[in-house]
């Protein structure tokens, strides 16, 4: 993947670093960058035509942020993320998201809704080419990134949505994107036009409850849990 050349000077430093670290980020997310790859200070310097210096702050941040974990005398590798991981992630994301839907369903713009629409336009014209054109399942997967960052930003409530990005590290939503089949696709579609219906119409309510079905249908295909004890086999209290 050849990307175009950062320029870099005194007081270009801090976008030096910021665009390496989007370049990288981009990369775990889009497949690119493997869990428990390393990701080689000197080989994206060289790629990307900076310094090591920005190179070596954008790990440090992306590192904190929770996308790279850096190992003793070998670097710094894409986390992998773990059952558990996502488990936790959705836990939280069933408390916040529906309350950030239901203040938007208050506080939405019209422009804004109109670019809601127009993102639930594009993604369900994709699910329906998904069968014969694979390759586009990741397109969707970043539509349905902006869709949700947008929902939570209509909140207007700063802080909710930066506790969302930080829960949410939006590779679950991408790269979990491959554990749906055309069924559950089009459900999520459906899901996502009914927010917008009930934002619509003001109901804070309907759109934090279709929010809460959207974020279950979508735990119950990235989470196993323990199948429940068998009680005609369970000793009586």
């Amino acid at each position: 993947m050849t990307q175009p050349a950062i320029v870099e000077g005194p007081r270009m430093a801090r976008t030096a670093t910021a665009e390496v670290h989007n370049v990288i980020k981009e990369r775990i997310l889009d497949g690119h960058y493997r869990a428990h790859e390393y990701v080689r200070e000197a080989s994206i310097a060289r790629e990307l035509g900076v310094s090591r210096t920005p190179v070596r702050e954008a790990l440090r941040e992306l590192v904190s942020e929770g996308w790279l974990e850096a190992i003793p005398h070998h670097g710094a590798r894409v986390v992998a993320w773990t059952e558990k991981d996502a488990r936790e992630v959705f836990e939280l994301r069933l408390v916040l998201e529906p309350m950030a839907v239901g203040l938007a369903s208050e506080r939405m713009d019209l422009a804004r809704l109109a670019q809601l629409e127009a993102l639930a336009d594009r993604m369900e014209a994709l699910v329906e080419r998904i069968e014969r054109e694979p390759e586009v399942r990741n397109e969707i997967a970043f539509l349905n990134h902006d869709f949700h960052r947008e929902l939570i930003a209509a909140s207007d409530n700063q802080r909710l949505a930066a506790v969302l990005d930080s829960v949410v590290r939006t590779s679950v939503i991408r790269r979990n994107f491959g554990n749906y089949d055309l069924a559950n696709l089009r459900r999520s579609m459906r899901h996502h036009r009914e927010i917008l219906e009930a934002i619509s119409a003001g109901s804070a309510e309907w759109a934090e409850s279709v929010m809460r079905a959207h974020l279950l249908a979508a735990r119950a295909l990235h989470v196993r849990f323990p199948d429940p004890p068998d009680v005609t086999r369970a000793s009586p209290d």
